[in-house]
């Protein structure tokens, strides 16, 4: 049985650029540390969009321009990237908040996988929404997220998004 680590959109436009946050910069050197120390799969996923993104139902809730696929805001950071080579970690383009397209090759492998640790951006949006996912389609396998690898759109949305997670099942390390 393996362990994956999952680790969500950390894309330049979730750090420094169009949605940046100091916190968001703070967390790399953990995520970093924790992905060269982890000895299981590990899978990156990246919020995708295209040029159009204003004009669909996320766009126009939240009207900034991010992630269009191919731009330098798309990309993983540059302190993370060489880990996708380095872990030959699998990655996982997203339209959508939480990927099905994830949760599904995950399920394929159910009798495979011992457990599930998600770290990443954001806490408050794709951390959560990718976590409850896997969890309803591996009930039964063991899902965390860890708290000190994640950060939120605000420090206060992390912290309720990490209850919610708590609340619906999901170990949650800090």
């Amino acid at each position: 049985m393996e362990n994956y680590l999952i680790a969500v959109d950390l894309q330049n436009d979730f750090v420094t650029g169009a949605l940046g946050t100091a916190e968001a910069e703070a967390i790399l050197p953990a995520v970093r540390e924790k992905i060269l120390s982890h000895r299981g799969p590990v899978i990156f996923t990246r919020d995708t969009h295209s040029p159009d993104y204003l004009s669909t139902q996320e766009g126009r809730r939240l009207p900034v321009l991010h992630c269009v696929k191919g731009t330098p805001g798309w990309e993983i950071v540059p302190q993370l990237a060489d880990l996708v080579k380095k872990k030959n970690a699998l990655v996982f383009d997203k339209k959508t908040f939480g990927s099905t397209a994830l949760a599904s090759y995950l399920r394929e492998r159910e009798g495979e996988i011992g457990a599930v640790e998600l770290i990443g951006l954001c806490t408050d949006i794709c951390v959560v929404s990718n976590a409850l996912t896997v969890k309803a389609f591996l009930p039964e396998t063991p899902v965390s997220v860890d708290a000190r690898c994640c950060a939120g759109v605000t420090p206060e949305k992390h912290a309720a998004a990490l209850e919610t997670m708590k609340s619906c099942q999901i170990a949650v390390t800090e």
